[in-house]
């Protein structure tokens, strides 16, 4: 079973994981965005470590709710309002469970995906988050490692994409042969999410 301090111990190395490849992040960025994603992101998750150790949510559903408002707020561009959707839409379909099972967690974050593509009006493909947080998703019945593998791989298949959606798709063919950072980004916080799981963050 997966408790309260499951989900601030994922937050804390997803946030860890934003601070190590910020400039990378912005390297990405700078090449079919603003050049802000690692540095919007940083800000964000530093936000979302503050407020989590000042407040004291109760159980799993509020540390995401929490988490999600808070990256609302602290973080310009569509990162801020993605990323926060994608929290409290999983958060709020966790519910006030003291703790929560893996495949409740799988079911929960499959609704905050969804939510994201309501959100950015993307689907699949369209090179963004998505293209790694929908395999992910689906990887995560099996395992947390298949869904990070999945994720990764995810990112990775955005390179020869055109973007359709976003600041990037502004540059048409141009965006081809470069990784999107936002599912690059979605990449990471899988990642730590299965780093969690498996006890090495």
């Amino acid at each position: 079973m997966l408790e309260t301090d499951f989900f601030r111990r994922w937050l804390t190395a997803a946030a860890a994981a934003v601070e190590r490849e910020a400039g990378r992040l912005t390297e990405l960025d700078s090449a079919i965005g603003d050049a802000d994603h690692g540095s919007n992101l940083q800000r964000g998750f530093r936000a979302v470590i503050a407020v989590l150790e000042k407040e004291n949510p109760a159980g799993p559903g509020a540390v995401l709710i929490l988490a999600g408002r808070q990256l609302i707020s602290t973080v310009g561009g569509a990162s801020g309002p993605l990323y926060g959707t994608l929290l409290r839409r999983t958060g709020k379909a966790l519910g006030d469970s003291p703790e929560v099972t893996p495949a409740q967690l799988a079911e929960a974050l499959r609704t905050g995906v969804a939510a994201v593509a309501q959100l950015g009006g993307a689907k699949a493909g369209d090179k963004t988050m998505l293209d790694s947080l929908e395999p992910a998703v689906e990887a995560l019945g099996a395992s947390f490692t298949a869904a990070a593998e999945a994720g990764e791989k995810g990112a990775l298949a955005t390179v020869p994409l055109q973007a359709r959606k976003g600041r990037a798709s502004y540059l048409g063919e141009r965006s081809i042969g470069h990784q999107d950072p936002g599912a690059t980004s979605s990449a990471l916080l899988i990642t730590a999410l299965a780093d969690t799981a498996e006890g090495t963050a």
